[in-house]
């Protein structure tokens, strides 16, 4: 029997020393500062084939969506089952651990009562007694002329504030078009959007629904969404990394 390359305790083990090898000082600055900050060559350029070439095997997800269905924009996207592939559950795990140490700063700045525990596994038990049971990480594939709607990852009353997407897809080989966009509304101001650039293996991380802004009287909330522009031809892939789980 063959064992794909994801489902190895090596590509876990691997995935968590990778996440402990970036610049979190400098990672953390971006997010205060941008509310989002880029990860480059997060995974290897076959592990990005790897994990795009699950999309049309059925048997490693628990649900497909197309967007047009539901006004979401257009394009497809799929949401693994558990078990997880063991690189995606390594991925996931480790990111959480650096994560809620912002999240947790955040939510004090912001005035907000929820904190995250340091490890995954215990934030997640709180989904589950919550009834959020059904995993979110997921796999997106756009072709030409999709796109996905300004949105925000709730899925339930207990949401992480932060996540991560992953590009699988080299821009201007494999597609063109199709960036990841964010947009961030302050009180009583106009609407500013970010472009972020990515390359494959790279990886954004961002905020959910709100995150602390510095102003003259102290922090205040900000609202953010997050999608992608309009696809121009190709086909692109990403691993989507939400850190709760669903209703």
């Amino acid at each position: 029997m063959t064992i794909h390359p994801l489902n190895t305790k090596r590509a876990s083990r691997s995935a968590e020393s990778r996440v402990a090898a970036q610049d979190w000082r400098a990672l953390v600055s971006d997010l205060n500062a941008h509310g989002c900050a880029v990860v480059s060559g997060l995974l290897s350029a076959d592990e990005c084939a790897d994990i795009a070439a699950l999309y049309p095997h059925e048997e490693h997800f628990r649900s497909h969506v197309v967007m047009a269905r539901h006004g979401f924009g257009k394009g497809e996207y799929r949401y693994f089952k558990y078990p997880l592939p063991d690189l995606i559950e390594g991925l996931r795990s480790a990111l959480y651990t650096r994560l809620a140490t912002i999240a947790n700063d955040w939510n004090e700045k912001m005035r907000v009562a929820q904190r995250y525990p340091a490890e995954h596994a215990a934030f997640l038990k709180r989904c589950h007694d919550e009834g959020q049971t059904r995993p979110t990480p997921l796999l997106l594939q756009y072709g030409p002329g999709d796109f996905n709607c300004l949105h925000q990852d709730l899925y339930g009353d207990l949401a992480f504030p932060l996540q991560v997407a992953i590009l699988l897809s080299e821009p201007g080989a494999d597609f063109t078009g199709g960036e990841f966009v964010l947009t961030e509304q302050r009180p009583r101001m106009q609407s500013r959007a970010e472009v972020v650039p990515l390359k494959r293996c790279d990886a954004v991380i961002f905020a959910v629904h709100n995150r602390p802004a510095e102003g003259t009287r102290g922090h205040y909330r900000v609202n953010l969404r997050h999608g992608v522009s309009r696809l121009r031809s190709g086909r692109r892939h990403t691993l989507g990394i939400i850190f709760h789980d669903a209703r």
